[in-house]
């Protein structure tokens, strides 16, 4: 079939196998090519390791440092008549390439919150790698099922204390409105720090620990976007913030439970960055389209896997990581810059529908966006015949 883009409010509801590769290696090939720290990870766990940070993570874990992989991954496969997520042709593109360059990867795509998939991923490591020295925790759901209880707590995308009104980039339209969100009740604060705080990483490491495949000096990371006052209203300061609060206590839980060990479990503060997820906050795609304009001008913008390159060099396996009061890994300090900030400040001011393109980098975002579904890639002839069945290979 010949894969054009399906595009549905801010999701895009297909997938390009070609592209999705195409993207994937450009990945590689950037990491690659760049100078790697003195100390590497061996074997490595990342749990949602399809798309965004996580895809990174393992692409830079593995063609950076030579580790061995493990992914955790919940993704839908092709049919004849259906394209697979742009997750199931990420991995399948990640482990042909591991193949290829003789690298250990197997795969489980399945329920990450759940006790079977935990037990899967255990049982692999036992056979075959031993023991995990790094553990990446990148996982964005909008629901999760209590593996105990098996209650289903969701997530709400909405401020705390009272409503708010606010500039909005209306990407269905491509207009500038405004968009008012009504303020969380407790039960949906509750919610969302049930799906999207620390609870399941605690989980993780604790049955990893207990089953003793952690080694000795282990690191975990999970992800975290902080931004400033801008955002704040949706984000840092509301039911996503309250959530992402939660994953601070639950990396002091995480040292604290594997003290013996020597653990070091950092939260990551990271830049924001085109992503399934991010494209769903009311804001943000105005916010980062700002900021595209203001960071590529400046020659400071870094995407997904920039970020976590320099994650591995700078802060995990760096001699003197960046930590700021709360512990974390900082490595979104470049978008933070006051002066940065300052000037995204002046766009989102005075941008309106017939400055969106010359005020901002939507255009940008928009380019992003697609190649998040393997679309807007270069080199990929889009009006090729291709098949949407694509098999992952060594899918446990």
């Amino acid at each position: 079939m010949v894969i054009k883009p399906k595009i549905r409010g801010f999701i895009c509801t297909n997938a390009h196998p070609v592209g999705c590769e195409a993207h994937v290696n450009e990945q590689i090939a950037y990491v690659k090519s760049q100078t790697q720290a003195a100390n590497k990870p061996k074997n490595v766990l990342v749990i949602g390791a399809s798309t965004g940070y996580g895809l990174a993570s393992r692409i830079t874990a593995a063609f950076g440092n030579g580790a061995n992989t493990l992914g955790i991954f919940f993704e839908k496969p092709p049919t004849e008549k259906k394209t697979a997520s742009a997750g199931w042709y990420n991995t399948s593109a990640f482990q042909k390439a591991a193949d290829e360059a003789g690298l250990y990867s197997k795969n489980i795509n399945g329920d990450a919150f759940s006790h079977e998939v935990k037990a899967k991923a255990i049982a692999a490591i036992k056979e075959d790698l031993g023991q995990i020295d790094l553990v990446v925790y990148s996982l964005a759901s909008p629901r999760r099922t209590d593996p105990d209880t098996g209650e289903v707590y969701s997530s709400t995308l909405k401020p705390i204390g009272q409503s708010v009104t606010t500039k909005n980039l209306n990407t269905s339209k491509r207009v500038i409105d405004s968009i008012t969100v009504e303020a969380a009740n407790d039960a949906e604060i509750q919610g969302t720090i049930d799906v999207m705080g620390g609870a399941d990483w605690e989980l993780w490491i604790n049955a990893l620990k207990e089953a003793g495949v952690l080694a000795d000096g282990f690191k975990s990371v999970a992800y975290t976007y902080i931004g400033k006052e801008l955002t704040w209203p949706i984000y840092g300061k509301a039911t996503i913030g309250r959530a992402k609060e939660d994953l601070d206590r639950a990396a002091t839980a995480i040292n604290e439970s594997t003290a013996q060990l020597n653990g070091a479990a950092h939260v990551t503060s990271l830049n924001a960055v085109v992503t399934q997820a991010s494209s769903a906050i009311p804001i943000m795609p105005l916010y980062i389209s700002a900021m595209f304009k203001v960071m590529k001008a400046d020659g400071t913008y870094e995407g997904c896997i920039e970020q976590i390159q320099n994650l591995f060099i700078e802060n995990i396996y760096g001699d003197s990581p960046r930590l700021d009061e709360q512990n974390r890994f900082r490595q979104n300090y470049k978008e933070l810059e006051d002066s940065v900030q300052q000037r995204v400040t002046d766009i989102w001011n005075t941008v309106d529908t017939d400055t969106i393109d010359e005020l901002t980098d939507y255009i940008g975002y928009h380019e992003e966006f697609l190649r998040l579904f393997g679309f807007g890639v270069e080199n990929v002839d889009y009006d090729a015949d291709v098949s949407p069945l694509t098999e992952i290979t060594n899918l446990i």
